[in-house]
């Protein structure tokens, strides 16, 4: 089994690292007007997603509407994912941002990117064409192949979650 792990491990790391699979991500524009997306800085990690709406869309306090961004991407290797997280701007000074926090987008999808917004505030927010309303992030993803076991390893912290470590500094020593 080790050797199984190894192999893929090695597999994935000369895909994503070796291979430079991902150096292209391929944009299909799906309306003539649609923008594609871009990173504001070098070193931005994101490429921010524009919206391609006909004219302005209100989103009201507490309510989900998805915004469409007139492309779709060709993620041409399984060991990559998209990822479309909030922007800071919009989520901190707006309350908006995606539903679901971080949406997925599976390496094997071809449709309209579509991003599922909430207004978390307690005023309308209205977008316009072409506003900028979330950021796509590429990163690996690793899918490794699952044991399913009786016990699993002590550790220090064990079965302690959600709030376990406290506010307090952490009483945990790293080793």
């Amino acid at each position: 089994m080790v050797a199984l792990q190894e192999d893929f491990i090695t597999e994935i790391f000369n895909e994503t690292i070796g291979g430079n699979k991902l150096e292209i991500l391929k944009i299909k524009k799906l309306t003539p007007d649609a923008v594609v997306p871009t990173r504001a800085t070098r070193g931005s990690a994101g490429y921010d997603l524009y919206a391609n709406v006909d004219g302005p869309v209100t989103i009201k306090p507490n309510e989900v509407i998805k915004i469409p961004t007139g492309i779709a991407i060709g993620i041409e290797s399984s060991a990559y994912v998209g990822l479309v997280y909030a922007r800071s701007g919009l989520s901190t000074k707006n309350l908006i941002a995606p539903v679901n926090c971080v949406g997925v987008i599976d390496s094997d999808y071809r449709g309209e990117l579509m991003v599922p917004l909430i207004n978390h505030g307690d005023t309308d927010y209205t977008f316009q064409r072409n506003d900028r309303i979330a950021q796509l992030v590429i990163s690996p993803v690793f899918t490794p192949q699952l044991i399913v076991v009786d016990e699993l390893d002590d550790t220090v912290r064990g079965i302690g979650g959600f709030g376990s470590t406290g506010l307090k500094p952490n009483i945990y020593r790293y080793e």
